[in-house]
């Protein structure tokens, strides 16, 4: 293990994980969203008063949250939280026999731990009020910001479903022992 970057290792340094339990692990951490915001809104619709600011912000106080819980598993266990629940670590990989995260790839790790799913999540509720709107909106004389606007938001399917596939091909890569990591984001996440 001493190529350049930050990836996944199972309980003994020198054994990858499976793929089976990076994707339960992946999995863990796409349900945890929805059902704590699911338990906010049964909250805020017993007592909108009270807790109706939580489900207002959620986005930013589960922000929070994450960058707060991701920060401490990074630190103290060089994994993320779903990470440590499945036994899993993160190893720098660029020094040989390096075991824990330099704090490039601690930085960088929280990052796209945290903040790239926030501004996705955020780009894609705006891309659907837009479609909404544009479905019931009349157009007149467009501007050149407004004309560009809408090829964005137009292009965002392709692009999001060639995300998809870059990260299914880097699975695949994956599998066969080709790359050393099974997401795009982890091996951003790579020191320098």
């Amino acid at each position: 293990m001493a190529e350049a970057g930050a990836h996944l290792t199972s309980r003994t340094a020198l054994e990858q994980p499976s793929i089976f339990e990076v994707l339960a692990q992946e999995s863990l951490m796409e349900a945890v969203k929805p059902a704590l915001r699911h338990a906010v809104k049964v909250l805020a619709e017993s007592n909108p008063s009270r807790y109706g600011f939580l489900w207002r912000c959620f986005d930013e106080l589960y922000l929070l949250l994450d960058v707060l819980l991701q920060k401490h598993f990074l630190l103290h266990c060089s994994a993320s939280f779903s990470e440590n629940f499945y036994g899993l670590k993160r190893v720098c990989g660029g020094q040989q026999g390096c075991l824990t995260l330099n704090s490039t790839s601690h930085w960088r790790s929280l990052l796209l731990l945290c903040l790239v799913p926030y501004l996705r999540a955020k780009l894609e509720a705006v891309l659907a009020k837009q479609r909404d709107e544009e479905d019931f909106s009349i157009r007149l004389g467009q501007s050149y910001f407004q004309k560009m606007y809408r090829a964005g938001v137009a292009a965002y399917p392709y692009v999001s479903s060639a995300w998809q596939v870059l990260v299914f091909c880097q699975q695949l890569l994956f599998v066969f022992g080709v790359a050393k990591t099974h997401s795009p984001l982890l091996w951003l996440a790579r020191s320098d």
